[in-house]
C-alpha cells in the first residue's frame, strides 16, 4: 500500500507541480520586448505617435475648434455633473474607461477631439486613442477653461513657486553639466500577459492604464522632495534656456525618448518617472505612454506654468482663453 501511495505522487501530483509551475512561469514571464517590438513595427513610437496628423499637431485651441466645429466628433470626460453645466455644443459625454468605445462612433471623417477642465486629462486620454488605431484624435489645449472664462482651473493653479520669493534650493540654474548625466540602468519595466502576440498586450495594456484613471504629481510635492522621483524635463535645451534657464535638482533631460533609439533606457524603472512640459499636457500624454510600457509613472500637474508662470515665454496661461457659447 505504502509503495502504491509513492507511485501515484510520483505519476501524478508531483507533475502537476510540475506543469502548474511552468504554467506560472510563463505567465510571469516579461513581455515587454513583445511589446515594445510592436510598438516599433506600428510605428508608435513615442515621437511618432504624438507627431502631426495632416500637418496638425494634436492639440486645438478653442479658437481653431470654434471655427470648424463641424470637423470633430467631440468627446467630453469631464464628470456628467460639469459636463450637464455647461458644454461645446455636440459634444458627448463619457468616461475615461469607456473612450475608446465612445471613439469608435466618431461618423467616418470626422476627426476626434477629447474635452477635459484643463486639457490634462484629454491629453493622457489622447494617448490611448493614438495607440488604440485612432490616428485622427486630438484635444482641446487649455480645456474648457480656454473654451470659456467661467470654466477656468488654471488661474489658481499658475504660480511662481521655484523662484518667488526667492529661488528655491530644488530649484537649479541650467547648464547641461548640472542635468544628472544619463545612464543605462540596465533594467527594463515588468509587463505581465498570458499573451505573445504585440497587438493582444498593448490592447490589454492601454485598457489597464485608462481603468487607473490619468495619474498626476503636483508640482510642490517634487519641488519639496525632488529625490523621491525620476525627474524628467521634456524639452529641448532651446525650452530650457528659454523659458526660464531653471529645472528640478537632480533632473533628467530625456526628449525625445525613443524607443527606436533605445532612449528609454535612460529612465529608471525602479523609481517613480515624473515628467514635465509647459503645460502639463504633452507630459500627461508621455505619462500615459510610459505606463503602458510598464513604467511608475506621472505627470507634474500644471508644468512649468505652476512653477515659472511669469519666466514662459510661449505655452502661458492665459494664453488662447475665450469666451465661447455653451449648451447645458
Amino acid at each position: 500500500m505504502k509503495k502504491f501511495t509513492i507511485y501515484f505522487i510520483a505519476l501524478f501530483v508531483l507533475p502537476s507541480f510540475v506543469f502548474t509551475g511552468c504554467k506560472k512561469d510563463a505567465e510571469e514571464a516579461n513581455k515587454y520586448e513583445i511589446l515594445v517590438d510592436h510598438l516599433k513595427a506600428q510605428s508608435l513610437d513615442l515621437p511618432a505617435m504624438h507627431a502631426a496628423v495632416n500637418t496638425q499637431g494634436w492639440a486645438v485651441s478653442a479658437t481653431a475648434l470654434n471655427s470648424s466645429l463641424a470637423d470633430y466628433y467631440i468627446i467630453d470626460i469631464r464628470p456628467a455633473a460639469d459636463f450637464n453645466a455647461g458644454r461645446i455644443a455636440g459634444a458627448v459625454n463619457s468616461t475615461m474607461a469607456n473612450v475608446l468605445e465612445e471613439a469608435k462612433k466618431a461618423p467616418s471623417g470626422k476627426k476626434i477631439l477629447l474635452v477635459c477642465a484643463s486639457g490634462q486629462t484629454a491629453a493622457y486620454a489622447l494617448a490611448a486613442c493614438r495607440l488604440s488605431g485612432f490616428p485622427n484624435t486630438f484635444f482641446l489645449k487649455w480645456g474648457m477653461s480656454a473654451w470659456n472664462s467661467s470654466k477656468d482651473v488654471w488661474t489658481p493653479k499658475i504660480g511662481n513657486i521655484a523662484i518667488e520669493p526667492s529661488q528655491n534650493v530644488n530649484w537649479q540654474t541650467y547648464s547641461e553639466s548640472s542635468f544628472v548625466a544619463n545612464s543605462d540602468f540596465g533594467k527594463i519595466p515588468m509587463v505581465k500577459s498570458n499573451s505573445d502576440d504585440g497587438a493582444e498586450i498593448l490592447k490589454e495594456r492601454v485598457t489597464a492604464v485608462l481603468a487607473e484613471g490619468a495619474k498626476f504629481v503636483q508640482p510642490a510635492e517634487v519641488l519639496a522632495n525632488p529625490a523621491n522621483y525620476f525627474i524628467n524635463n521634456y524639452w529641448t535645451v532651446a525650452n530650457v534656456t528659454g523659458n526660464g534657464n531653471g529645472h528640478f535638482k537632480g533632473a533628467h533631460r530625456i526628449n525625445p525618448l525613443t524607443l527606436t533609439a533605445n532612449e528609454v533606457k535612460f529612465l529608471n524603472p525602479d523609481q517613480k518617472i515624473a515628467t514635465y512640459c509647459w503645460t502639463g499636457q504633452t507630459s500627461a500624454a508621455v505619462t500615459f505612454y510610459l505606463r503602458v510600457l510598464g513604467f511608475d509613472a506621472y505627470g507634474i500637474q500644471w508644468g512649468s506654468n505652476a512653477l515659472v508662470n511669469s519666466l514662459l515665454t510661449s505655452n502661458k496661461w492665459p494664453e488662447g482663453q475665450q469666451n465661447l457659447p455653451m449648451v447645458p
